[in-house]
């Protein structure tokens, strides 16, 4: 059976059904997702490939991690701190932890006064995230700092299996670099929102539309992202 061209009865125009009209809204300039703008949709697309990357990351520990004949490393031995001369383990885990995940609230809230086009607290709210992401980032380098000192490289460790190093530093690495670049990316976005870029249509990158705070959303979705992505990293590699 043949496909007969389908028609939109607001506008008496017929386009054609199937891939073919696919091809045909595609290829006029229409947008794929009609009511998402360009700008989320393709944030989308990115954290979705990224998802698969870090999906691969982490399948790939678990199975070295199963796989491997000689001892695992015990986390709560390896990320403890000896604290007023007690040796409490993943405490700066916990912390870290506990500030990526207080950066998604201060993050929401930004988005929530972005839509309110209040840019004073928006600005103060991203602001806040890129620090509490900062902190973190600067946790996670006295974390690789200590077991630097303490001997694990990526080629091997003193506590056994040697793939405990190269995970750690590939998996942790990946996922700090994201931060790093979610922390610079809500600093500039947060200086546009505090010069009031979006409202006087400022000319610059992410400023074309007036009164448009769209890209704070955007934004939280990858930070929102990269504090999803920590809870597997916390929950598969440093408790189990």
């Amino acid at each position: 059976m043949v496909d007969m061209p389908r028609t939109n009865p607001g506008a008496g125009i017929s386009r054609p059904a199937g891939w073919e009209g696919i091809v045909a809204d595609w290829s006029s300039d229409q947008r794929a997702f009609k009511n998402v703008s360009w700008g989320k949709a393709m944030m989308w697309i990115f954290l979705l490939s990224d998802t698969f990357i870090f999906s691969c990351f982490l399948l790939s520990y678990m199975t070295v991690r199963m796989s491997t004949v000689e001892p695992w490393p015990n986390p709560s031995e390896v990320f403890a701190l000896n604290i007023g001369g007690r040796h409490i383990p993943l405490i700066l885990i916990a912390i870290m932890t506990f500030i990526l995940i207080s950066s998604s609230g201060t993050m929401a809230m930004a988005v929530n006064f972005g839509y309110r086009r209040d840019r004073r607290r928006t600005a103060i709210l991203m602001l806040a995230t890129a620090l509490l992401g900062a902190t973190f980032v600067g946790m996670q380098a006295f974390e690789w700092s200590k077991l630097i000192a303490e001997g694990v490289r990526p080629w091997g460790n003193p506590w056994g299996a040697a793939q405990f190093g190269s995970s750690f530093f590939m998996i942790t690495g990946f996922h700090g670099t994201h931060v790093t670049i979610g922390v610079i990316f809500l600093s500039i976005m947060a200086r546009k929102a505090w010069r009031g870029d979006f409202d006087q249509e400022r000319r610059g990158f992410f400023t074309s539309r007036k009164g448009n705070y769209e890209i704070v959303e955007i934004t939280g979705l990858y930070w929102h992202f990269v504090d999803l992505v920590w809870v597997f990293i916390f929950a598969l590699f440093y408790l189990w």
